[in-house]
């Protein structure tokens, strides 16, 4: 089984990475992501964290990491996840994107989460228990240098909580 997460990944670093325009200067001296341990720390090596505490949301995150961290422009991007539904995800649930540039909002939308999955091989209705999976993702060697920052709230059609991700990543000339 796979994690629903993929898409949600997916839609971070690729929206970071396609969401400002092409500039051909960029180089790759960036720093490892990561933030500081708190209890909003989502585990693993990566930047991200949640949102809000997550002891009452359906998805249980339990490792997030990316090589290379931090990610490189023109590179390919590997994220593997794990995590745990403690129920099942049905038709309807909805996740909503938000990436800005420095305070520039780029993008900001709502999608249907089980249409988005599609275009990682996955389909609804996702499962209760364990899952996890392995996702690459082409970068664009041309990424505007600035801080970007990204938010996917991920929720059932009944408004409950799938989960809420953030994340900051600062890309440098």
């Amino acid at each position: 089984m796979r994690l629903t997460t993929t898409p949600i990944f997916v839609l971070l670093w690729s929206s970071v990475a396609v969401g400002a325009p092409s500039l051909s200067w960029l180089v790759d001296n960036q720093v490892p992501i990561s933030l500081a341990d708190n209890e909003l720390s989502v585990p693993g090596d990566n930047p991200l964290n949640f949102c809000f505490p997550p002891e009452n949301d359906i998805l249980t995150i339990e490792s997030v990491d990316l090589s290379p961290n931090p990610p490189v422009p023109g590179q390919t991007l590997t994220i593997t996840a794990s995590g745990t539904f403690s129920r099942r995800v049905e038709q309807g649930s909805k996740v909503q994107i938000q990436v800005k540039y420095g305070l520039i909002r780029l993008i900001n939308q709502e999608a249907d989460l089980c249409d988005e999955i599609k275009n990682v091989d996955l389909e609804c209705p996702l499962e209760k228990g364990n899952m996890s999976f392995t996702k690459q993702v082409d970068l664009p060697k041309e990424i505007p240098p600035g801080r970007y920052t990204v938010l996917a709230d991920v929720y059932t059609k009944e408004k409950e909580r799938i989960t809420c991700l953030q994340a900051e990543v600062t890309f440098s000339l």
